[in-house]
């Protein structure tokens, strides 16, 4: 089966002479070169990869360099890419006869501060990937990061990121029930993440992926870094689209941004839309840091869930709630759900004080949701 659709892992020796760029002139504009970048890029023979069985037994892992997640290249097969990123592209492949994901990078020689950058980012990612587990966060399987190669191999998700799902469905379709599952998949990765001390930086529909269960499970962990550090770190590493207002005017970050970016996410599986649509990223940083806007909370939205979003993404990062009072609120509303209760009262219902003791335990996030008779 692996022969058929997926090829052996293989090193490329390094040329005596590196391949020039096409050109009929001397030099080249920056945008003719991002091109022809790009298009060496998406190359097989970029990623330093050839098809045949030549000069692997050659390449070894020094045991100065070797970790214990370190990837043996023999028992990798890669298959068609599924994915790409700015620096990276996702395949699908086996390894030791499990289907995975492999994230390759690619490490430019050219621009030393990028190529510092990612390898740092690169690091980071393993070092955080490999000592978290728990089922809603994508499970980390093996590395390699013997240059030309880096790669990070994981499970692979066979219904791919939460945007292509709501990509697929029509605006505000989702039942409360999906919603508050795969909200409860998000927010519990999330919880965990958080109480590891790790902030994420960048959660959004992009970075969750769902298997054949269509659970969640938090990914993506290059921009990730322990909450110490972040608190002494300044910049924008993040989505526009989804990021805390405070990230993006370039202050120091605590937990709380990965709180903002998962009220973007709420209101995103509440509508199925894409966070400011019609505006450019940069228009969407721009109107959030500065006009304190947020994506218009569809009038159909369960009043509950409205309050917890509108919670998530406060201005003030200290009004935001942390992601434990998040899940115990989303279980709370499931329960509702299962039980046949609505979220929050209506006028005209039978026995409605009746119906307002009990949703006081639903809708209630630690008395901060009031219910009012």
């Amino acid at each position: 089966m692996a022969t058929s659709f997926f090829h052996r892992f293989r090193l490329r020796k390094p040329k005596s002479k590196p391949q020039p760029f096409p050109s009929t002139s001397k030099t080249k504009s920056n945008s003719d070169m991002e091109i022809m970048e790009r298009r060496r890029f998406d190359s097989l023979e970029s990623w330093s990869m050839i098809l045949d069985s030549e000069n692997l037994d050659n390449w070894e892992v020094s045991k100065d360099d070797q970790e214990e997640w370190t990837a043996d290249l023999s028992q990798l097969f890669i298959g068609n890419k599924f994915a790409s990123g700015a620096h990276s592209r996702i395949y699908r492949g086996i390894y030791k006869q499990r289907a995975v994901a492999v994230k390759m990078v690619r490490i430019p020689n050219q621009n030393e501060e990028t190529r510092a950058l990612l390898e740092q980012q690169f690091k980071s990612e393993v070092a955080l990937l490999s000592r978290l587990f728990h089922p809603n966060i994508v499970q980390f399987i093996a590395a390699c990061q013997k240059p030309p190669v880096y790669c990070i191999i994981t499970e692979y998700m066979s219904q791919g990121t939460l945007r292509m799902y709501l990509n697929k469905k029509e605006p505000y379709s989702l039942s409360t029930e999906t919603i508050l599952r795969l909200a409860l998949d998000i927010s519990r990765g999330m919880e965990y993440l958080h109480s590891q001390g790790v902030i994420h930086r960048d959660l959004k529909s992009n970075n969750l992926l769902l298997n054949d269960e269509m659970r969640v499970k938090v990914a993506d962990f290059g921009t990730s870094c322990l909450e110490t550090q972040c608190r002494e770190t300044k910049g924008n590493t993040g989505t526009y689209r989804w990021m805390a207002p405070e990230m993006i005017k370039e202050k120091p970050c605590t937990r709380k941004v990965d709180v903002y970016s998962f009220g973007i996410v709420l209101w995103e599986l509440t509508t199925a839309l894409l966070p400011f649509q019609g505006m450019t990223p940069v228009q969407a940083a721009f109107a959030v840091s500065e006009k304190n806007a947020r994506p218009p909370l569809p009038a159909s939205c369960q009043p509950a869930l409205a309050h917890l979003i509108k919670r998530c993404w406060a201005a003030n990062p200290s009004k935001r709630p942390d992601f434990s009072s998040i899940v115990s609120a989303l279980e709370k509303y499931d329960e509702c759900v299962k039980e046949g209760l609505p979220l929050t009262s209506h006028s005209g219902l039978v026995n409605r004080n009746a119906i307002l003791e009990r949703l006081k335990g639903c809708v209630a996030m630690s008395s901060s949701i009031p219910v009012h008779a």
